[in-house]
C-alpha cells in the first residue's frame, strides 16, 4: 500500500469513510487492489486479466502489457470490482466567517505538517504555490520562457516574501527531448496532457539534478476552490453540466482521478515525489462544504481560499490571479509553435498532436 498505514486503509474500508485523513492511497491490502476516493494515487491493472483472479497491477503502467487505469474510490479482489467510498456531499458552512476560518485551518495544518527535507516548491507566484511558498523552509522553482507570464508572477512574488527564486527556463530543445519522455512515463500523447505536463517534468527535471528528490505543489486548488473559469460561469458555460458553481465545483473535482496520474508519473518519471497538501483529505473536506458565494465571489475566484491565505500573504499575492501552467509558462504557445515550424499547420486536424506523435 502506498500513501496510507495499512490500518488506516482497513478501517476506511470498513467504516466507508471517504476521507480518512490521507493525502491519498493505492495498492493491494489484504487480497484486494484499493484506490482512495479522488485517486490521488495511480494504479494500472493489467486489462488481459483473467476473470476470478486479482489481476497483476502496478503504479508504473511501463511495467504492464495492457495497463488500465484502476478507477478512484473502488475495490477489488477475484470477483466484481465494487464501490468502496464516493465523495461526501456535506450542508455547506453556514456562514463565510466559519467558513474561511475552516479553509484556514485546513490549509495551515496540511502545510505545515510538510517535511522539509529533500523538499523543493514548484512556484508560480499565485496563491496556491504562494501559500507554500510562505509557510514552508525550502527553494522555490519556476519554469517557462523568460518572457512568460508565470515568471514575471513569480519573481515578482518571490520579491514581496523575500525569498530566492530559482529560474528554469524552457527552451525548444528542451521541449523536443521531453516530449517523447513524458509520454514514455504517462502513456499520454494528446496535445493537452503533454502542454500540461511539459513546465512539470523540465521542473523536476532540474529540482533532481539540484539534489532534491521531493517537490511541493500546489496541485488541486483550482478543482477544490473555485479556480476555473467554466465554474464560476456555470451554468452558463457549456463546458459543465451543472447549473450552480457548487454543482460545478464537485464535477470538476471529480475530474481528478484522471487528471493527477498524468501528473504524478510525470513528476516520477523526472525523478521526483510529489508532494501536495492541498489535497489532503483535511482540505477536501472543508472544501465540499463551500457553498456558491464562498467559491466565487463576484468575479473573484477562490474566494474562500483567499480570503483565508491573508493570514500567510501580502493581499497582493492572495488577490492575484493567475494562468494556467501550461499558458502561464508558454509551454504550450512555443509546443504549437514547433509543430507549426515542423509542417502540422493549424488547419490540420489536431497539428499539435501530430506533432507529438512524430517525435515518439
Amino acid at each position: 500500500m502506498r500513501g496510507a498505514p495499512e490500518d488506516v486503509v482497513r478501517d476506511a474500508l470498513a467504516s466507508g469513510d471517504p476521507l480518512p485523513g490521507t493525502t491519498g492511497f493505492a495498492g493491494a491490502i489484504d487480497g484486494v487492489l484499493v484506490r482512495d476516493v479522488l485517486g490521488r494515487e495511480p494504479l494500472f491493472v493489467d486489462a488481459g486479466a483473467s476473470e476470478g483472479t486479482l489481476p497483476a497491477w502496478s503504479r508504473d503502467l511501463t511495467d504492464l502489457p495492457a495497463p488500465q487505469l484502476f478507477p478512484a474510490g473502488r475495490v477489488l479482489g477475484t470477483g466484481e470490482l465494487r464501490e468502496a467510498w464516493t465523495l461526501p456531499d456535506p450542508e455547506p458552512f453556514d456562514d463565510r466567517a466559519t467558513a474561511v476560518e475552516g479553509v484556514r485551518d485546513a490549509v495551515e495544518t496540511s502545510v505545515d505538517s510538510v517535511e522539509t527535507d529533500g523538499l523543493a516548491i514548484a512556484f508560480s507566484g499565485g496563491v496556491d504555490s504562494a501559500l507554500l511558498a510562505a509557510r514552508l523552509d525550502a527553494p522555490l522553482y519556476v519554469a517557462g520562457f523568460p518572457e512568460s507570464h508565470d515568471v514575471e508572477a513569480a519573481r515578482s512574488a518571490a520579491d514581496l516574501l523575500d525569498r530566492e527564486l530559482r529560474f528554469v527556463e524552457l527552451t525548444h530543445d528542451a521541449i523536443e527531448r521531453a516530449v517523447p519522455e513524458i509520454a514514455a512515463a504517462t502513456g499520454r500523447t494528446d496535445a493537452m496532457s503533454v502542454q500540461i505536463a511539459l513546465p512539470l517534468y523540465l521542473t523536476a527535471e532540474r529540482v533532481a539534478a539540484d539534489g532534491f528528490d521531493r517537490l511541493a505543489l500546489g496541485q488541486g486548488a483550482d478543482e477544490l476552490f473555485g479556480g476555473y473559469a467554466k465554474v464560476e460561469k456555470a451554468p452558463e458555460d457549456p463546458r459543465v453540466e451543472a447549473d450552480t458553481v457548487r454543482g460545478a465545483q464537485r464535477e470538476v473535482v471529480n475530474t481528478l482521478p484522471k487528471q493527477l496520474p498524468r501528473d504524478v508519473l510525470a513528476l516520477r518519471g523526472a525523478g521526483v515525489e510529489p508532494v501536495t497538501p492541498l489535497l489532503h483529505d483535511r482540505v477536501v473536506s472543508v472544501a465540499l462544504r463551500l457553498d456558491d458565494q464562498m467559491l466565487v465571489d463576484g468575479e473573484t475566484r477562490k474566494w474562500a481560499l483567499r480570503q483565508a491565505a491573508l493570514g500567510s500573504l501580502p493581499e497582493a499575492i492572495a488577490m492575484r490571479d493567475k494562468k494556467a501552467a501550461q499558458y502561464g509558462s508558454l509551454a504550450a504557445r512555443e509546443l504549437d509553435r514547433l509543430a507549426r515550424q515542423a509542417g502540422y499547420k493549424r488547419r490540420m486536424d489536431d497539428h499539435v498532436g501530430q506533432y507529438i506523435e512524430s517525435l515518439l
